[in-house]
C-alpha cells in the first residue's frame, strides 16, 4: 500500500458543522459557523470552540462569555455557509437569513429557532494556541425540538437531517451502521 506524506495539516474530518451565536448586551445578535468544536467533559458537560481572533465574534463571545451552539442540518447549510464567510461586521445574519433568535434560558445570548438543538454555553477559559484561540465553555442549558420527539420522550437527533463537513464540503449523515457497544454485544 502507498501512501503520500504530505506536510502537517488538519485532516480529521468530518467535523461536525456549527453556527455558534452571540451577542453583546444591547446589541445585535451574531452568528459565526465554526468547524473547530469538540465534546472535552462529560461532569460537568463542557465543550470547547475555537475562533481566529482577528474574526468579529471572537470579541464578542470574549466580551460576554458566553454563546449559544446551534446544530446544523440540511435545510440550514446554506445560512451555515453563509455565516462562515460574511461578517457580522458588515451584515446582520439572523435578518439576511429569515432566521429567528430563540431566547435561551440560563444566558443572555438566543440560540436560533429553527436549529434542532441548542446549547448555551458559559466560557471558562480562553487558550491562546497560535491561529486560534479555544474557548473553554460549560455547557449551561440545552435545548431541543420537540417535533424529534416520540411519544416516550426519546429525542431522535438522527432524524434532523444533521450536517457535517468534510475535506471542503458539507455533507448529510446517513445511514445507521451500529450502536454504541454493538461490536461486544452477545449474539442470540
Amino acid at each position: 500500500m502507498a501512501k503520500q506524506l504530505w506536510k502537517p495539516g488538519n485532516m480529521l474530518y468530518p467535523l461536525p458543522v456549527i453556527m455558534v451565536s452571540c451577542c453583546r448586551k444591547g446589541e445585535k445578535p451574531n452568528i459565526i459557523t465554526i468547524g473547530w468544536t469538540a465534546t472535552i467533559n462529560t461532569s460537568p458537560a463542557m465543550v470547547s470552540i475555537s475562533i481566529r481572533p482577528s474574526r468579529y465574534s471572537y470579541q464578542i463571545i470574549k466580551d460576554s462569555g458566553e454563546f449559544v451552539i446551534n446544530l446544523t442540518t440540511k435545510d440550514l447549510v446554506y445560512a451555515a455557509d453563509y455565516c462562515g464567510v460574511r461578517s457580522g461586521r458588515d451584515v446582520d445574519k439572523f435578518r439576511q437569513l429569515h432566521l429567528t433568535p430563540y431566547e435561551s434560558s440560563v444566558v443572555s445570548t438566543p440560540g436560533i429557532a429553527e436549529s434542532p438543538v441548542n446549547i448555551e454555553c458559559k466560557v471558562k477559559e480562553i487558550k491562546h494556541l497560535g491561529s486560534h484561540d479555544m474557548f473553554l465553555a460549560e455547557v449551561a442549558g440545552v435545548h431541543a425540538d420537540e417535533k424529534y420527539m416520540d411519544r416516550k420522550g426519546k429525542f431522535h437527533l438522527n432524524q434532523t437531517g444533521l450536517v457535517a463537513y468534510s475535506h471542503g464540503e458539507y455533507v448529510e449523515l446517513g445511514k445507521p451502521l451500529g450502536k454504541f457497544g454493538f461490536s461486544v454485544k452477545k449474539r442470540k
